[in-house]
C-alpha cells in the first residue's frame, strides 16, 4: 500500500455511466479516492452517504470524490441513482486498480475466506502525491476527517483534537466522579453517622440511671433484711444464759441439801 508522500498510482476506469476517468485529468486538484468493498451494503451506503451530504464543502476546499470497487458499471448505476450520489464510481472489474493501491487481498467475513477490497481512503494532493491515507477506514466520522485534512486541519486533528478529546472526556468524567462520590460519601455519610452515633449513645445513658437506681434499691433493701436476724439472734443468745443460771443453781443446792441431811442420819444412827 502506497504511504503519504508517495505517487499516486495513476489509473483509468469507466464510472456509472460508461465515461472514462482518469487521474491526470484532476491534476491541479485534489483527488479523495475512496475504496470500499460492495455497492448498497450498510457500512458502503453510510460511507458514501456522508461523502454526498459533505460534496459541497468538500469541492469548496477544491477536492473531487471518486469512489471505487469491483462492481460492474451497472452495479455502481443503480447504487448511484438510489441514493441520488453526486460523484462518480469507478468500476474496477479486474480489481487492477485495487491491487495498485495495496487494498485488494483476503478477507473473513463469519469464518469464510475470500479475495475483495478492504475499505481505504488516499487523498491525492494537487500535484498527484498522496497527502494522506487511511488504510483502515471507520465509516462513522470519516468524512469529518477527510474534510478537516483537506482544509489543513488533519494533523491537529488527529494530534491536538482528537486525542485531548479523548483524554478531556474521560479527564471531565473522573473529575466529576471524584467529586461527587467523596462529596456524597464524606458529607452525608460523616453527618449521617454524628447522628446516628449520639442516639446510639444517649439511649444506653438514659438506661443506666434506672439500672442503677434497681442496683442501689436492691443492696439496700438486702443489706437491712440479713441485720434483722443478726440482732434477734444475738439478744436471744443474751437472755438465755441469764434464764438458765438461775436453774442451774437451784440444783447445785438441791443437790448439797440431800447430801447434808444425809450425813446427819449417819450420825444419829451411830449415836
Amino acid at each position: 500500500m502506497p504511504q503519504a508522500g508517495d505517487q499516486a498510482p495513476a489509473f483509468q476506469l469507466p464510472d456509472q455511466d460508461g465515461t472514462p476517468v482518469s487521474l491526470a485529468q484532476f491534476a491541479g486538484r485534489s483527488v479523495v479516492l475512496y475504496f470500499y468493498p460492495k455497492d448498497d451494503t450498510p457500512g458502503c451506503t453510510v460511507e458514501a452517504c456522508g461523502f454526498r451530504d459533505e460534496h459541497s464543502a468538500l469541492e469548496a476546499a477544491g477536492a473531487v470524490v471518486l469512489g471505487v470497487s469491483a462492481d460492474s458499471t451497472a452495479s455502481h448505476r443503480k447504487f448511484a441513482t438510489k441514493f441520488n450520489l453526486p460523484f462518480p464510481l469507478l468500476a474496477d472489474v479486474d480489481h487492477a486498480l485495487s491491487e495498485a493501491y495495496g487494498v485488494w487481498g483476503e478477507k473473513s467475513l463469519y469464518g469464510r475466506k475470500f479475495l475483495g477490497i478492504t475499505r481505504a481512503t488516499f487523498l491525492i494532493g494537487p500535484d498527484g502525491v498522496l497527502k494522506q491515507v487511511w488504510p483502515k477506514v471507520k465509516v462513522n466520522g470519516h468524512v469529518a476527517e477527510v474534510l478537516a485534512a483537506l482544509k489543513g486541519d488533519a494533523p491537529a486533528a488527529d494530534g491536538a483534537e482528537k486525542k485531548p478529546a479523548a483524554k478531556k472526556a474521560p479527564a471531565g468524567k473522573k473529575v466529576a466522579t471524584a467529586k461527587k462520590a467523596p462529596a456524597g460519601k464524606t458529607v452525608s455519610g460523616k453527618t449521617a453517622a454524628a447522628k446516628r452515633v449520639p442516639a446510639k449513645k444517649a439511649a444506653p445513658a438514659a438506661k443506666a440511671p434506672r439500672a442503677a437506681r434497681k442496683v442501689a434499691a436492691a443492696a439496700k433493701k438486702a443489706p437491712a433484711a440479713k441485720k434483722a436476724p443478726a440482732a434477734k439472734k444475738s439478744v436471744a443468745a443474751k437472755k438465755a444464759p441469764a434464764a438458765k443460771k438461775p436453774g442451774a443453781g437451784k440444783k447445785k443446792a438441791s443437790v448439797k441439801a440431800p447430801a447434808k441431811k444425809a450425813a446427819a442420819a449417819k450420825k444419829a444412827t451411830r449415836k
